[in-house]
């Protein structure tokens, strides 16, 4: 995050916002400028992507669905806006603290560790935040925590890819927290540390998109928009965020409706057509789609 913060400070902060009086290395002055980078990143990354992805992918004949909710985009949209400001308090500590070298990230590739380990670090990142997350997702999912903090996001039964960051402040800071603990734990690179960031939303986004092609030999081992959208259907299971590994040592895993025909898109499709097929073929089996 420090690459972002001085970047921030060369081109705006310092030369348009603050006194040329007040040091960049100001604890204080650091603290406000990384809530304020954290909330307009969190909005701008949300926004723009989720758009994106209902706009080109997202299909909106999920809206159909009897569990879709009226003006639920509107209401997603909201909370989630509503939310990121209060998750930015939560998380803007974990940055100080990276900003001023406690973490373990660096940013000299052609060192020691190289670029062989700039890869695997891509990986173990992958796996630990799955695993972490699992074990975070399902505790929330207690009937002691559920209640208060996670039961906000499965309002929406029938999500849309802006439901994707529409958490409770404290479930969406808990189940980022593997992604900040990462490198205080592990050597990351400050750059490949910002790209996992970045595809992270991606993927929350992805999940929540109602797109369920995943290539075949994947399937097994992906945990993507149909194992998600069970989640919201069934509430307890496929609790992971990239894998099935942890639901499947967990005994939580579900094998994906939505890869049997049964999904909530196929529902839909099954009204409109009367039969649930499209040129003989079930909505879940087909490659593009139905307009």
């Amino acid at each position: 995050m420090d690459l972002v913060l001085n970047a921030a400070d060369q081109y705006v902060l310092t030369p348009y916002i603050y006194p040329s009086t007040w040091p960049e290395d100001s604890l204080f002055r650091q603290l406000l400028s990384l809530y304020a980078i954290t909330v307009c990143g969190g909005y701008f990354l949300y926004l723009s992507l989720a758009f994106l992805s209902y706009v080109f992918i997202y299909d909106k004949n999920l809206m159909r669905h009897p569990q879709y909710l009226p003006h639920q985009v509107y209401l997603e949209i909201t909370y989630t806006c509503w939310s990121v400001p209060f998750m930015a308090v939560l998380t803007v500590p974990l940055f100080l603290l990276e900003v001023n070298g406690y973490s373990k990230l660096y940013d000299d590739v052609n060192g020691t560790l190289g670029w062989l380990f700039v890869t695997a670090s891509m990986c173990t990142f992958l796996f630990f935040t799955d695993m972490m997350i699992y074990f975070i997702h399902r505790g929330l999912h207690h009937r002691l925590v559920y209640k208060h903090l996670h039961k906000p996001h499965h309002k929406w039964k029938v999500p849309t890819p802006f439901a994707s960051h529409a958490f409770h402040p404290v479930d969406g800071f808990l189940q980022s927290c593997p992604y900040h603990i990462y490198p205080f734990l592990f050597p990351l690179h400050k750059v490949t540390y910002l790209g996992l960031f970045i595809f992270v939303n991606v993927w929350t986004i992805s999940i929540h998109d109602g797109d369920y092609r995943v290539p075949s030999l994947l399937r097994p081992f992906v945990n993507g928009s149909a194992h998600h959208t069970d989640h919201h259907t069934f509430f307890d299971c496929n609790y992971g965020q990239f894998f099935t590994l942890w639901d499947r040592i967990g005994k939580s895993f579900r094998y994906p409706t939505g890869f049997e025909g049964k999904s909530p898109r196929d529902e839909v499709y099954s009204k409109l057509n009367g039969t649930g097929r499209q040129n003989g073929l079930l909505y879940s089996e087909m490659n593009g789609k139905i307009d």
